[in-house]
């Protein structure tokens, strides 16, 4: 009856290395000493994860500038006015895009995964973007002398040559952000795009064996950055069904900022495959407000209603920093709500493990 419960990945950077990235940035402070404060966060960030209690953790992406352009950080073809991403208060992120081919990444994820391995035992997940996303870096107008086909084919094959870096440096399993799906439909209700979105990532996923796509997970959230969404205000119950499309053994759902939370769990009950399992958000990243062990623990048992508990795993609902910029949570506060999930879920794992003994007696 234990339940599995595992993060998303990033954690507010402390201010330290933020001034470090900016002065870097300004060319104010150079790469070796940048270097050190990483080396000095990360082994904060680690230990400190560690102390939450988590089975499983993450490097809290401190070494990346985004969840998004980690792999393309660093590439000389690149041009800054790529696709705008449009969030709630008003504030917009901008993709880069490329201006030649052939694609290659400059980073891949397997690397921030070795470097973890180095400063914990636990497990170590890694976060890694879709190639959905990065799709989007190929222009409207197009590429002199690159075409599109060319550029999907170059991008299939860095997208597997991702997550494959990870499991090849002890990757406890894979996470696909694909923040991107809900703002796919806002931006096209017929579904068109987000159903081009799914085909292109399993064309990713498909080039994995089906005992390795057990250990690949897929992470959709509305897209949280400085407490806003871009796209919160998309029913559920538009993607879902297609979402679990995708050829993955693990779904991690933003869930507790829902509204309608009986309705994500009747379409989830109806929609998942036996192989399949869902980690449902039970912390609120966007909520200055660390819940309560008890209060994580009722909303568990109550989505174990409707989903087999074999099937059934906690996370919180986003990242608390994709951007490397973004300090609207602290890292006080996500830590202490990091500690809440693990301590709910123990209650819930606990209470569901009383209820059988019950039923048996």
């Amino acid at each position: 009856m234990k339940i599995q419960t595992e993060p998303i990945g990033s954690i507010p950077r402390p201010r330290y290395l933020l001034e470090g990235m900016r002065a870097f940035a300004n060319h104010e402070l150079p790469q070796p000493e940048l270097d050190k404060l990483f080396e000095i966060a990360l082994t904060e960030t680690i230990t400190q994860f560690e102390a939450t209690g988590s089975p499983v953790i993450t490097d809290g992406e401190q070494t990346k500038p985004s969840f998004a352009t980690y792999p393309v950080h660093g590439l000389e073809t690149l041009a800054p006015d790529g696709v705008v991403i449009p969030f709630a208060d008003g504030h917009t992120r901008q993709l880069p895009k490329i201006t030649a081919g052939p694609f290659r990444y400059q980073t891949y994820a397997g690397g921030y995964v070795q470097k973890a391995r180095t400063l914990t035992r636990l497990p170590v997940k890694q976060a890694v973007i879709s190639a959905s996303a990065l799709s989007l870096l190929y222009p409207q107008e197009g590429v002199d002398g690159y075409s599109r086909d060319q550029f999907i084919t170059d991008l299939l094959n860095e997208a597997e040559k991702d997550i494959r870096s990870c499991f090849d440096n002890g990757a406890y399993n894979v996470q696909i952000d694909f923040t991107e799906a809900r703002l796919a439909l806002k931006l096209d209700p017929s579904k068109g795009l987000l159903q081009s979105f799914i085909d292109l990532n399993n064309q990713v996923l498909n080039r994995f064996t089906a005992e390795e796509r057990k250990r690949i997970g897929v992470h959709t959230c509305p897209g949280g950055d400085h407490d806003s969404t871009h796209s919160a205000d998309i029913d559920y119950a538009e993607l879902l069904p297609s979402l679990f499309q995708l050829n993955a053994g693990s779904f991690y759902l933003e869930y507790a900022a829902e509204k309608n939370k009986l309705e994500v769990l009747q379409i989830i009950k109806g929609t998942i495959k036996p192989d399949q399992r869902v980690f449902i958000g039970v912390t609120n990243v966007l909520e200055r407000r660390v819940e309560t062990a008890a209060e994580i623990r009722d909303l568990i048992l109550e989505a174990a209603e409707f989903i087999p508990v074999e099937q059934l795993g906690t996370t919180d609902d986003c990242g608390f920093s994709p951007f490397a910029d973004d300090t609207s949570t602290s890292r006080e506060m996500a830590f202490a709500k990091i500690k809440a999930r693990v301590e709910g879920t123990a209650l819930a794992s606990a209470a569901l493990e009383r209820s059988q003994v019950i039923i048996n007696a």
